[in-house]
């Protein structure tokens, strides 16, 4: 119960902060007063649930899409064979993606952060999304197709919420993303700003950028874009090698220096992946707070550990949620062991490797 009402709290602070950051904007405030509202019930169905022996949690991450438009230096899902140059043959139908997500506003789940590959790649899926205004998608996006068409949409539908991948500054961005994405990326963010929009930015934070994303500068750029959320996401090394990937030294600088811009920019929601596990014993993944739907709809702990003895195309989210491999991985509280990465899961792959194996 106590994780069940400290993840409860969590989804408050981020509503009360995004109401606090759209202060003058009425449109957006109408969306968020409502929301806010809706969220309070889909807490009381979390409450009840788990009074029935039964943890829901309040998000999920559906990767949707398997196709990309860019080939990102250091990528982990073209590593993971998850994102490519096509649409997959296997991926999941929109209409399935929209059923499951009616299921998961009727469990009390209140985001579903959308991914890819590239998810507007999946026109028809951010359409099914649409249909279910209680539940906040939070689109995690290269940010390069949005055609007029695709902000229309976006500023028609507030619970989609764009957040758009950068690394830095122009240079780091272009170095990682390609020439020119930078630019690209910037007239996009001035785009949504001349509409109003509610939108954010995730920075994939290691040893080599970490000076600059935390720097005040780049935080008060943002700012003046019109950016009003911030992810900072952990490296996760696709190819093993953890060099980039930060250390106890730099998460506790990352830690010290978002509070600190949190003061300086109150108006802003500043947000770390992962950042409360130590805290909660743990990291989140299992349907401890999260769990992962792979595009082709395979239930998984979390996208850094692509294992799964559940398919969502036929298998709902309560069965994913009471998986063998879901529950074996709580019960073994890997989620808790120390760990070099962003992710307490990626570094277990044998031992999650076994447990598959010992149930066939």
């Amino acid at each position: 119960m106590e994780l069940t009402e400290y993840l409860n709290e969590s989804v408050v602070h981020i509503f009360r902060e995004a109401i606090r950051s759209s202060q003058f904007n009425i449109k957006e405030l109408r969306f968020l007063h409502r929301a806010a509202k809706i969220q309070k019930e889909a807490a009381q169905r979390r409450r009840e649930s788990d009074a029935l022996g039964v943890s829901v949690p309040p998000f999920l991450i559906a990767s949707i899409a398997t196709r990309c438009n860019l080939h990102c230096v250091g990528c982990y899902a073209r590593a993971n064979h998850t994102c490519i140059d096509q649409s997959s043959k296997e991926e999941m139908s929109a209409e399935r993606w929209g059923e499951l997500f009616r299921e998961a506003r009727a469990l009390g789940v209140s985001f579903v952060l959308l991914a890819g590959g590239e998810p507007l790649e999946r026109e028809d899926v951010l359409e099914e999304a649409a249909k279910t205004p209680e539940l906040i998608f939070p689109v995690f996006t290269n940010g390069t197709l949005f055609t007029p068409a695709m902000l229309e949409r976006f500023d028609r539908h507030r619970n989609l919420i764009p957040v758009i991948s950068m690394e830095g500054d122009r240079q780091q961005t272009d170095q990682r993303r390609g020439e020119g994405i930078f630019e690209v990326i910037r007239r996009t963010m001035k785009n949504m700003a001349g509409l109003g929009m509610f939108y954010g930015v995730s920075i994939t934070v290691t040893k080599d950028n970490l000076d600059t994303v935390l720097d005040d500068a780049f935080i008060l750029s943002l700012k003046e874009a019109g950016c009003r959320l911030v992810f900072f996401v952990e490296y996760v090394p696709a190819d093993g090698n953890a060099e980039p990937a930060l250390d106890e030294k730099d998460r506790a600088v990352l830690e010290a220096r978002q509070g600190e811009l949190k003061a300086r920019c109150p108006d802003m929601i500043l947000l770390s992946f992962p950042g409360d596990e130590k805290k909660l014993g743990g990291c989140l993944a299992a349907g401890r707070g999260f769990f992962h739907i792979n595009a082709s709809g395979g239930a998984e702990p979390c996208p850094f550990s692509p294992y799964s003895d559940i398919s969502l195309k036929n298998g709902s989210l309560r069965d994913a949620l009471d998986s063998d491999l879901f529950r074996k991985i709580r019960e073994n509280h890997f989620e808790a062991q120390d760990h070099t990465g962003g992710c307490a899961l990626f570094p277990q792959k044998a031992e999650i490797e076994k447990l598959l194996a010992e149930q066939t």
